[in-house]
């Protein structure tokens, strides 16, 4: 069993990766039960819940982008590396570190955007059913983005063991 962190900053990022991991559970379960409920009114009472719809969509997009944040925590994002398999190791880092520069500047880009989103929905008031406001389910958009801009960027910044190449790997 490995021991547990002692220093300041490695407790704080267990901590953010438990928080994540209990996120995704949680909107997980909800999403299931919350569909299974559906499923269930719909099919034996003919009737359901007006509000569970339109909060099934919101919640996919909340999962999404928390799974998306726990793939680029794992650096186990989707990655096209045709050329891994012709570069040295050192060229293959460098290119490796430019992909996360540009991914970090897109994400980035994305979570500017998606803040204008929610700025502008809490500008018109927009509600969702329930007098929800708009903005807070959407601030996942640019808080999901932002994170994972943030980690690209200190993925690049960060030597990384390196990676076995294509003729190394072991078939699974």
């Amino acid at each position: 069993m490995p021991a547990l962190p002692t220093h300041p900053l490695q407790v704080t990022i267990r901590a953010l990766r438990l928080v994540e991991d209990a996120l995704l559970a949680l909107l997980l379960t909800a999403m299931i039960g919350l569909s299974a409920t559906q499923i269930l009114l719909r099919n034996l009472f003919e009737t359901g819940l007006p509000w569970a719809d339109p909060l099934l969509r919101l919640l996919v997009l909340w999962l999404a982008l928390a799974g998306a944040l726990a793939a680029t925590r794992e650096n186990r994002h989707i990655r096209i590396d045709l050329l891994s398999r012709f570069l040295s190791a050192a060229l293959n880092r460098a290119a490796e570190r430019l992909a996360s520069v540009f991914t970090a500047g897109i994400c980035a880009l994305l979570a500017w955007h998606g803040g204008r989103l929610v700025w502008f929905e809490y500008q018109d008031g927009t509600t969702l059913g329930a007098g929800i406001p708009a903005w807070v389910a959407q601030i996942v958009i640019p808080l999901g983005f932002g994170l994972m801009a943030l980690r690209f960027a200190l993925l690049a910044l960060t030597p990384a063991a390196p990676r076995p190449l294509p003729s190394e790997e072991s078939p699974s």
